[in-house]
């Protein structure tokens, strides 16, 4: 029996359009090679930082490089956080970026995530009692959970961080990936001084860009991944009919609340004698909880892996409950 994983949400193998970046590497270490070799300026390689301020409609001054969004959270925690700062992030939310807020001994408090972002009377409620130095959060297709920030709670967000002062971390790495539906406004758009706006081009290269070819790759993506969500709503549907599970319209993610009195932890040990791996959902909370979350990466799997994965999950939680009742 071959192991499925709906572990990390890592990309799919046959998306990386190789040939293209290869063509790319070559041409512009001929053009571009010393500077490239050499130690540049700390905000990124000029003409990257160049092509993005224009494609954001944004000054060149506004736009910083890194190696993902993770080193500009860290370069954010070093110049803004001291030990014992509070920093608000969604619940669930993305567990490395909570494990780094906690490494540089941020207190972090988890705001309430529903299907349409986050609870807005319970940031509130936390704004009321305490504001925090920035509010991390991932409004389209979020990481762990599948949802999608409304129009309507990405205009209160920024209300919210204007009257109380604070600032929007907002990463982004799944906008463009959405397969169907209407695009909502960035929180950048409704709150530029408010917001930090983080994208991700990894394995990408100026001269990539510079060529056009990065609208098209989008568009071989979409193709690639929109019958990978289908198959993952599909197979739910078919194997799990009762599941509480997330309906996205893009992204790499959907995730599932189990039934009461099935634990995650429960389901992971049926699993695992299933050929199924399946991610600890409980990384995810910063206040605890997660007991009867599910985080289903679809990126990488075929439709038949996802088919087959869901059946032996609805087989697994089965067997969890059966278990639980006796």
């Amino acid at each position: 029996m071959e192991t499925i994983n709906f572990t990390r949400g890592v990309p799919a193998n046959e998306s990386f359009p190789t040939t293209d970046l290869i063509d790319a590497a070559s041409a512009v270490f001929k053009t571009h090679g010393t500077a490239m070799l050499q130690y540049g300026p700390s905000r990124g390689f000029e003409p990257l930082r160049q092509w993005l301020a224009e494609w954001q409609g944004v000054p060149v001054d506004r736009v910083m490089t890194s190696n993902g969004s993770l080193q500009l959270i860290e370069f954010l925690c070093l110049q803004m956080l001291k030990p014992g700062d509070l920093v608000f992030t969604e619940s669930p939310s993305y567990d490395r970026t909570i494990n780094l807020l906690r490494r540089h001994g941020a207190k972090v408090v988890g705001i309430p995530l529903e299907a349409d972002g986050p609870n807005i009377e319970a940031l509130e409620r936390a704004l009321q009692k305490a504001v925090p130095k920035f509010f991390y959060v991932i409004p389209d297709f979020q990481n762990p959970a599948g949802a999608t920030c409304s129009g309507e709670k990405r205009r209160q967000l920024a209300a919210l961080a204007d009257r109380y002062n604070f600032l929007l971390v907002e990463d982004a790495p799944y906008r463009l990936l959405r397969y169907r539906g209407k695009e909502e406004p960035t929180l950048y758009s409704l709150a530029p001084q408010r917001t930090l706006h983080m994208s991700s081009f990894t394995k990408i290269t100026y001269e990539w860009c510079r060529r056009g070819l990065l609208p098209p790759q989008i568009e071989k993506l979409k193709a690639l991944y929109a019958p990978r969500l289908d198959a993952t709503l599909s197979g739910l549907d078919k194997y799990m009919p009762d599941a509480t599970a997330t309906r996205p319209d893009g992204g790499f993610f959907i995730s599932l609340t189990l039934p009461e009195g099935v634990s995650t932890t429960a389901v992971r040990q049926q699993a695992s004698t299933r050929a199924l791996n399946l991610a600890d959902g409980l990384a995810f909370f910063p206040d605890g909880g997660g007991e009867r979350f599910v985080r289903l990466p679809f990126c990488a799997l075929s439709p038949t892996e996802i088919d087959e994965g869901l059946k032996r999950l609805a087989e697994s939680v089965g067997a969890a409950r059966t278990a639980h009742v006796s």
